[in-house]
């Protein structure tokens, strides 16, 4: 068995809006893609997670909203499971696509840290994943509640103590 770098999420989208940047946006994103190069270094799996929200929504196929930020693309060899509910395990074959490939541990990141990635961490730990959360390689928005900062704590937190790792991206390997 194996260990994969799953991104989920990280796409244009979530960037678009000057008045509206996820905590810690750009940093996070080249955590990402250091983990990304590592992982291809390693010849590691690398599974990408990309949300379509519908016509309406900015994250749909065909909007400008929709690709991956560009310094996180995938190669055309690379997997990427399109879905259309928070967890990339709802009605996907993302599971399938893990088994096949002999996948027994998931790095996590991407975003958004209370809704996407918490459902792949959840979705993953029910399906008996080993789970390593990146935790300075995930992030989301301020709400009317919590600062985004706020909100990636306490899901490092939660990870930490319910369903695996919450390490830094700098402490992460792909061997």
């Amino acid at each position: 068995m194996s260990k994969a770098l799953v991104i989920i999420d990280h796409q244009k989208a979530m960037f678009a809006n000057p008045d509206m940047q996820p905590h810690d946006g750009e940093a996070v994103t080249d955590r990402i893609a250091m983990l990304l190069a590592r992982a291809r270094a390693a010849k590691a799996p690398v599974f990408f997670v990309q949300h379509d929200g519908g016509p309406e929504d900015d994250l749909h196929a065909g909007k400008p909203g929709y690709p991956f930020h560009d310094k996180i693309a995938p190669r055309p060899d690379e997997d990427v499971t399109v879905k259309t509910r928070s967890s990339a395990f709802h009605n996907t074959d993302f599971d399938a696509k893990l088994k096949r490939a002999g996948i027994d541990h998931l790095v996590i990141t991407g975003m958004q840290s209370e809704y996407c990635v918490t459902s792949a961490i959840r979705g993953a730990h029910e399906r008996g994943y080993k789970l390593t959360l990146a935790s300075d390689a995930h992030s989301t928005f301020d709400s009317k509640v919590a600062k985004g900062a706020d909100i990636v704590a306490i899901i490092n937190d939660t990870t930490r103590g319910s369903f695996g790792r919450a390490v830094p991206a700098a402490e992460i390997d792909f061997d």
